[in-house]
């Protein structure tokens, strides 16, 4: 055997274990949009289906205007930035976004990453360094996980949603600075953080509480400015709010949002912001029109919230164990990783699309189809969904 065959076999066993557990994932090809472009409705891998398995939670990926900033702007000034911000990338583009998401999150100032991801490893590796400490929920996102995990801190996760659990760890802290990191919305059970709790136990702790809010901007609060809003969260509560462009305002990228000091500590100091191109400025044009509809049209979150009334109202009625969530992400746990398989297999045959679940994405034991809704979703694709749910031959218990 020669030395390529070796680590062609040792790939081979990788990937073969991956598939005897179930875990083996591939990815689906869009070719098109069907009903006017709205995202819910696409041929993918050569088949028309509804999707229930995106996260453009207010449908504005595809809204014409959007669109059109885009257009325009990359006419105007291209299609890449040509540079990281701190050399010749940051564009007006860039500026007038971040002005317009600070004013939109209330905040003094923000600054653009390319991805949420690098936006929390920014955060975490920013803020915190040797001597520290870092607490994260256990179910964050992995990009929260990483960023403790890469600060350099003693990092410990705290029982999800436990906000006395991590004031006792934060309690036992003898020297150097805290920092509590917590997804405002959990991207995998649709469940809210409980921010007013954490933010007491950071005070009287003296620690910096930072909120990844990528699956509440634009959907929760009553004007949608998120989770924070929904539980009346200040910037004094919540002095680093992270979100993300790429979920309800329908383009790509990330922000961190907070007081001036903190933008211009990160701009200076954060890797993941100054070793990388900035974000194409047609991408930040498409962005702040996206922001803009975002907050002029209420009608699509109530659409939402009708859409998530309707499903969970007919699971009730089937018997399904949804989990406890009133956001648009709705996992329904079916535990094994076959189960949640052939769960998502059955309702690809009646030209449904929802994805199945698996670790790590989730713990071990609560595979599940993670379930999302639009507004571009009408009710009766809605009640298409819950008829196709209904057809499942055994619907496990959570």
């Amino acid at each position: 055997m020669n030395g390529e065959d070796w680590r062609e076999l040792a790939l081979a066993q990788r990937l073969g274990q991956l598939r005897a557990r179930g875990l083996e994932r591939r990815r689906r090809c869009v070719e098109s949009y069907e009903r006017d472009g709205s995202g819910v409705e696409a041929r993918i891998d050569g088949r028309q289906l509804l999707s229930f398995s995106g996260n453009d939670y207010l449908g504005l990926a595809r809204h014409p205007d959007v669109v059109a900033a885009f257009a325009a702007a990359a006419r105007r000034v291209g299609v890449g930035s040509g540079a990281s911000h701190l050399v010749t990338g940051h564009h007006c583009e860039h500026h007038a976004l971040e002005e317009a998401l600070a004013a939109y999150t209330g905040r003094e100032r923000a600054v653009l990453f390319s991805t949420g991801y690098m936006a929390n490893l920014a955060v975490g590796t920013t803020l915190a360094s040797r001597g520290d400490l870092v607490l994260a929920d256990r179910l964050n996102h992995a990009s929260l996980l990483d960023a403790g995990r890469l600060s350099g801190a003693r990092f410990e996760r705290f029982v999800h949603g436990d906000a006395a659990a991590a004031e006792r760890l934060l309690a036992e802290r003898t020297e150097g600075n805290a920092l509590v990191l917590t997804d405002g919305v959990f991207s995998m059970d649709g469940d809210v953080a409980p921010l007013a709790a954490l933010a007491s136990a950071c005070r009287r702790q003296r620690a910096w509480l930072a909120v990844d809010d990528a699956h509440g901007l634009g959907v929760l609060g009553s004007t949608g400015r998120g989770s924070l809003e929904q539980a009346g969260a200040t910037s004094e509560d919540v002095p680093v709010l992270i979100g993300t462009l790429g979920k309800a305002f329908g383009t790509f990228g990330a922000f961190v949002a907070g007081s001036a000091a903190l933008v211009e500590l990160l701009v200076q100091r954060a890797r993941t912001y100054i070793f990388t191109t900035a974000l194409p400025p047609a991408v930040a044009a498409a962005a702040r029109t996206a922001v803009a509809l975002a907050a002029a049209e209420p009608w699509r979150r109530e659409r939402l919230r009708e859409h998530v009334a309707r499903f969970r109202a007919g699971c009730s009625s089937l018997g399904l164990p949804l989990g406890e969530s009133a956001t648009p992400i709705q996992p329904l746990v079916l535990g094994s990783n076959e189960a949640a398989l052939l769960a998502s297999a059955r309702l690809l045959e009646r030209g449904i699309l929802a994805a199945a679940i698996r670790p790590p994405s989730v713990p071990e034991g609560t595979a599940r189809l993670r379930i999302t809704f639009s507004a571009a979703h009408a009710a009766t694709d809605v009640e298409r969904l819950l008829e196709a749910l209904a057809a499942l031959p055994h619907p496990a218990p959570a």
